[in-house]
């Protein structure tokens, strides 16, 4: 082999492991496993201790349940380690905001990761961001109210879901929405979600709160539309169904200035 071939196989190697090497970090960051980076808080690790420590029922109009909380801590039917189910009996029926639970602990501006698992067809849950902003969980459904949907708005790509009996995970990038002096919404929320490692929302405004009252903080104001100026927190619906959870994690940022592309 000639000197001059030489190198540039070893110049095209090089990419190729640097290439690698930048794949592998990235997908270290976001997707099933990923870890809470540092100045993130693990909200839940697969322990009661921070279940209980770090969540409450939500008590929303709807409340049914009474705390402690009584969604179970189960097995990993795929890895070691334990998750919880959001199949709360006092949710039977699909009574969403009867035994939601939220994070004790309000947010702004935040990257969040959380992993989840359908075990049955059709099974049925959501994410909340700030309490009011629903990213949906509904196995079979790809429309704007389906699964990834940041919900009534904004379908995603069925095909980045995992399917049943397996962890998908959900990487978020929250903007809250903002006001001025006195109150007045100048800029609705944006978001930008990853699911399963693909980008399905970029940096996308969130119109108002779905639901009514029981879905979330308000939800029952202005039909959704009156979105005030105060923090929430991270909410897991139950609607009576085995939707398990684990590897919850959150940062906290301060996106003033920017988007809420990442």
């Amino acid at each position: 082999m000639k000197r001059k071939t030489r190198w540039e196989l070893i110049r095209y190697l090089s990419a190729i492991v640097l290439l690698l090497v930048i794949q592998g970090i990235s997908h270290a960051q976001i997707g099933v496993g990923a870890k809470a980076p540092k100045g993130a808080k693990q909200l839940f690790d697969g322990s009661k201790k921070s279940l209980h420590g770090n969540w409450q029922y939500w008590e929303g109009p709807r409340l049914a349940a009474e705390p402690p909380i009584k969604w179970a801590m189960v097995n990993d039917p795929v890895d070691k380690g334990k998750a919880v189910s959001s199949n709360d009996p006092a949710a039977a029926g699909g009574k969403y905001g009867a035994a939601d639970i939220v994070t004790k602990e309000e947010f702004r501006d935040f990257r969040l990761h959380v992993e989840f698992l359908i075990a049955n067809p059709g099974g049925n849950s959501g994410v909340y961001l700030q309490n009011r902003y629903e990213i949906q969980i509904l196995d079979g459904d790809s429309t704007d109210h389906g699964m990834a949907a940041i919900i009534n708005e904004h379908a995603a790509p069925y095909r980045a879901y995992n399917g049943l009996g397996k962890w998908n995970a959900y990487d978020i990038q929250f903007k809250a929405a903002r006001f001025d002096n006195s109150g007045k919404l100048t800029e609705k929320a944006r978001t930008t979600i990853y699911f399963n490692g693909i980008k399905i929302h970029e940096d996308q405004s969130i119109q108002q709160v779905w639901g009514g009252p029981n879905s979330g903080i308000d939800g029952g104001n202005d039909g959704g539309k009156g979105i005030t100026d105060r923090p929430g927190g991270i909410k897991l619906q139950a609607e009576g169904h085995e939707v398990l959870y684990r590897n919850i994690w959150i940062q906290p940022l301060d996106l003033s200035g920017s988007g809420a592309d990442f």
